[in-house]
């Protein structure tokens, strides 16, 4: 199988570039491909011509969607539509990595795949018109807090927050599914390959609020959590443009329902990833084809 990877320079798009390693896997992170630019994702699937395509890339920077909605609907949901149109020319099932922004978060229960979803930010709403973009052949991965190896992220952030003294201050009034990359990949390897079709939630396992997962970072890191104090969203300051799902949770429920083993809660790679980024400093990545 040939796979291109789109938003090959970030933290979960660096990871797909391994995730295949029977396969032939082409790579473009933003500076190679603008999904916004309708012109070039054509030209680049045409040359290419890949048998499946995980779009990966997006606007991620959910306040900085806030103040530019539709920026932030050309990338994430009109983007998608490029990259289906250009697939479709050359017979090539899409993946689509979504999140957890598509609920409201008003939820008591975990949200699974048939719950309707409700955003509330400009991010959610963009990505939530990405999914609408699919065919029944393709495939939308909803995924969660995600962290890893390459790029910003929270572990990365409590752990520079804990090299200084004092006191850490983490939100307990949101709660979700911390998920690692280099998990999510493996798994998005895997509804590829198998052509599993349709939405799936995927993320690691154990709900914890931010507070929870802060005080987890620095007891996997050797440092006392009892540094970590919890915070009322209502009392961050300044207050966040964007808001946030107050519950985030994921059900994993079309992958538990299908027989998929689900991926490990979050507590192994919690701890596989914060010995990496202690050992060593980040990397720009794996070897792999990324233009």
């Amino acid at each position: 199988m040939k796979v291109l990877v789109t938003g090959a320079g970030g933290q979960v798009g660096t990871e797909l570039l391994a995730a295949f390693p029977d396969h032939d896997v082409v790579g473009h992170d933003h500076g190679a491909l603008d999904v916004g630019d309708r012109e070039a994702v054509h030209a680049a699937v045409a040359a290419a011509a890949p048998d499946a395509i995980v779009h990966a890339a997006a606007w991620t920077a959910v306040d900085a969607c806030e103040g530019d909605p539709d920026r932030a609907l050309h990338i994430n949901a009109l983007g998608t539509r490029f990259v289906v149109e250009a697939a479709r020319e050359v017979g090539a099932r899409v993946c689509y990595i979504s999140t957890d922004y598509v609920f409201d978060g008003t939820k008591v229960d975990p949200y699974h795949e048939w719950d309707t979803p409700s955003p509330r930010s400009a991010y959610g709403r963009s990505k939530r018109g990405g999914e609408l973009e699919l065919g029944p052949d393709d495939t939308a991965v909803r995924t969660s807090w995600v962290c890893g190896r390459y790029g910003a992220n929270m572990v990365g952030t409590i752990l520079r927050l804990a090299a200084r003294p004092g006191t850490l201050r983490f939100v307990d009034d949101q709660r979700g599914h911390p998920t690692f990359a280099d998990d999510l990949a493996a798994m998005i390897a895997r509804l590829v390959t198998e052509q599993r079709h349709g939405l799936f939630h995927v993320t690691n396992q154990g709900a914890v609020s931010w507070f929870e997962f802060a005080r987890a970072v620095l007891a996997a890191a050797g440092d006392d959590p009892a540094r970590v104090e919890p915070i009322g969203t209502a009392d961050l300051d300044p207050p966040r443009p964007a808001p946030r799902p107050a519950n985030s949770v994921l059900d994993n429920a079309a992958l538990r329902l299908s027989g998929v083993p689900l991926l490990d809660h979050h507590a192994v790679p919690l701890q596989r990833l914060v010995d990496h980024l202690l050992a060593k400093p980040p990397t720009s990545g794996p070897p792999g084809t990324r233009h």
